[in-house]
């Protein structure tokens, strides 16, 4: 279980005063649950999810996983992923290559890893793709090479932040069911940020809004 205890952080702008941007926010996300959050831009969700993985420190507060505080943990030793809306693949590496890069860094062996990234390739109906470049990809095809390269190394947890942003109306609903099915079968915890509601309802089991640096619950 993944466990928000008291988190607390401030922000301060290059010229301006300091503002609390998290408030003493507490949260649990279950093996298997998705926890949405929701809110406007600049109201701290995106930090909450840096925190979470290790990317931003915290003012005070913890993070706990399996009731073990892992603040100090640096990310890669908390086996998290994290995807962002702009799905941040390498450009200079092909579909495959994307996939397996995860396993490379944890010192699997590269042909090791290139045999499970076609096996998860096949898994997302990609493996025709799997030496394309990424950029010859669609977006919605591009959006499922970095979920496929997010469950490849069996996160603990898997962080999202606004995936679908980027994607037309159409596209966001087509690949929400695609998402919650490998999630599921991932039986994972998962924070997922948004600012729209119609896909937090969809995806969360849990939703809550960032209102004043505080989580309330929403459903």
């Amino acid at each position: 279980m993944l466990e928000l205890r008291s988190v607390c952080k401030t922000w301060q702008p290059r010229r301006g005063e300091k503002r609390q941007l998290l408030r003493e926010v507490n949260l649990r996300v279950q093996p298997g649950q998705t926890a949405a959050i929701l809110g406007p831009s600049g109201s701290g969700k995106s930090t909450l999810l840096k925190i979470v993985a290790g990317l931003e420190p915290l003012d005070s507060g913890a993070v706990c996983l399996d009731g073990q505080d892992i603040t100090g943990l640096p990310p890669e030793q908390r086996h998290f992923a994290l995807m962002f809306q702009d799905f941040a693949l390498f450009p200079h590496l092909n579909v495959q290559d994307n996939v397996a890069f995860g396993l490379v860094e944890q010192r699997i062996g590269k042909a090791e890893a290139r045999a499970q990234a076609q096996d998860m390739l096949q898994r997302f109906g990609l493996q025709a793709f799997a030496r394309s470049r990424v950029w010859q990809l669609s977006g919605g095809e591009q959006q499922r090479v970095a979920l496929a390269r997010a469950l490849i190394t069996r996160p603990r947890v898997l962080l999202l932040d606004e995936p679908f942003s980027a994607l037309d109306a159409q596209l966001r609903v087509q690949l929400r069911e695609e998402f919650r099915s490998h999630i599921a079968a991932s039986q994972m915890a998962v924070l997922w940020v948004t600012h729209d509601e119609a896909e937090a309802r969809a995806m969360g089991a849990v939703g809550l809004r960032m209102a004043q640096g505080a989580l309330q619950p929403v459903w």
